[in-house]
């Protein structure tokens, strides 16, 4: 990313809202955008393999890990707005399992970036599945401030993706557990 041109276009758009971009309060706001900017768009410059970078253990099991209530913050693609939430990753291991803190930062891979929620919730599992697991359920459940601030203005709506492949796809049982264990925190 280009900083300078990014402080660049913010000045003009301060200008352009009808703003002052000398003003005290807004001097150092193109820098605070750009470097925001650079921040939650980190995502792109970041890959799978140096996320998880080497953090997948022998582990001879084969039941279900799940983490829940995984943070997340992204912005949507749509209108640069924030929508956060939370991520519920269940998989099972197939001779190896993945370091829990590895969970969260493949979470924060594909939501520093603009998104879709959608594709987000696909983007976690397919990577799952590239790990070699024998299936993966990723549930997301975000609020999105273009919801909530703009256009429609529903305060309290919760978008709710999921996706399961695999073993979690192929087996009833295997996804019914996932959603049973996840249930609590959707209020089931």
């Amino acid at each position: 990313m280009n900083t300078e041109r990014v402080k660049k276009l913010v000045q003009e758009l301060l200008a352009e809202l009808g703003e002052d971009p000398e003003r005290e309060g807004l001097r150092d706001t193109p820098r605070r955008v750009a470097e925001s900017l650079h921040f939650l768009t980190q995502g792109y410059h970041e890959t799978v393999e140096e996320t998880i970078s080497g953090a997948m253990f022998t582990q001879q099991t084969h039941n279900m890990v799940l983490l829940r209530n995984i943070e997340l913050y992204s912005l949507c693609e749509h209108h640069l707005l924030p929508f956060f939430g939370q991520v519920h990753i269940g998989y099972i291991a197939r001779d190896q399992v993945v370091g829990i803190s590895k969970l969260a930062r493949l979470v924060d891979l594909y939501a520093r970036r603009l998104q879709l929620q959608e594709r987000l919730t696909e983007q976690i599992a397919h990577a799952m599945m590239e790990m070699g697991v024998e299936g993966v359920g990723v549930v997301v459940e975000a609020q999105h401030l273009c919801m909530m601030m703009r256009g429609v203005q529903k305060q309290n709506s919760v978008m709710i993706t999921s996706a399961v492949l695999g073993a979690f796809r192929d087996n009833a049982v295997t996804r019914n557990e996932f959603l049973n264990l996840i249930g609590h925190s959707l209020g089931a």
